[in-house]
């Protein structure tokens, strides 16, 4: 568990992670990831000084077998509910996030009711198979 309280919150039940939600106010002075090493998404911050600089680089192709999908949704503009739920689709917890804030969703289910419009921006592996990735309830 990170050190974090009111920025960084990990919804949990009964020892499994199932959701991560990083406040807009979060930001760490040092590179640090707020996922464990062996999830399939990383997660994290990374801190550059001034003049820092990222050396140019390609990534490699390297074949990964995952199982699942986790998504991670960045609220661009707007306000709502976030709804999450178990593998047995039982509401677990509910959060407000808002503009700025960042839900990684990594185990059981979840929902959204928009308080105000809204604007996700959505990031998940691919490729997205619509018919045959959600079961919704």
């Amino acid at each position: 568990m990170t050190p974090w309280t009111s920025d960084f919150e990990i919804i949990e039940k009964d020892g499994a992670e199932l959701c991560y939600v990083i406040r807009a106010e979060l930001a760490p002075d040092t590179t640090t990831f707020v996922t464990p090493s062996h999830y399939k998404q990383q997660v994290g911050f990374i801190a550059y000084p001034a003049g820092g600089e990222v050396q140019r680089h390609l990534h490699l192709p390297l074949e990964r077998h995952l199982v699942g999908t986790s998504e991670v949704l960045f609220v661009r503009k707007g306000r709502c509910i976030l709804d999450v739920y178990d593998d047995a689709k039982e509401l677990v917890a509910s959060r407000e996030v808002k503009a700025g804030d960042l839900v990684l969703m990594v185990g059981g289910g979840h929902g959204f009711r928009m308080l105000e419009d809204t604007l996700f921006l959505e990031v998940k592996q691919g490729p997205y198979l619509e018919c045959e990735e959600k079961e919704r309830f």
